[in-house]
């Protein structure tokens, strides 16, 4: 499918994969500098139902998330291409809220990942995927990978 538009777009398309049969797998992050650890991620984040969609905050958020002010450094439209040409993303979308609660609530995921660095208590929408009889799964991150990282050491 690759990027959609908006937050609606995701919706009807997490519906039509639904009505086809297929389990919608949903997760979301800033995904700036991919590097291995994101792949491996999602390849695993896929493997949890039969279609994977991606939300990617905007640049907007991202600054308001606290990640420096040099960040993101790559723009949301750049981000949400590199993320929609992976084999596991069946489809992208860009959310510009503080947290991704209304874009989990529009799409209603079956399956809903982040990573195992979340508590369970503290996964924003776990309350709205489970009360429509979804599932949440924390996903082990792949030691050694973090932009923040690679940024230190480009800067040094």
């Amino acid at each position: 499918m690759g990027v959609l538009t908006n937050r609606a777009h995701a919706a009807a398309w997490a519906a039509s994969q639904r009505a086809a049969g297929r389990r919608v797998v949903f997760t979301n992050g800033v995904f700036d500098l991919l590097h291995p650890g994101h792949t491996r991620y999602l390849a695993d984040a896929r493997r949890e139902g039969d279609v994977l969609i991606v939300a990617v905050n905007s640049d907007r958020s991202v600054r308001a998330l606290a990640k420096g002010t040099d960040r993101p450094i790559n723009p949301e439209h750049e981000r949400a291409e590199v993320l929609a040409a992976l084999a596991a993303v069946d489809a992208v979308v860009i959310f510009d809220e503080p947290t991704p609660f209304e874009i989990v609530s529009a799409v209603q995921p079956d399956v809903l990942v982040k990573g195992a660095d979340w508590a369970a208590d503290a996964i924003v929408g776990r309350d709205v995927v489970e009360a429509l009889g979804g599932r949440v799964v924390r996903i082990p991150l792949a030691a050694g990978y973090s932009t923040t990282a690679i940024l230190a050491r480009a800067r040094r």
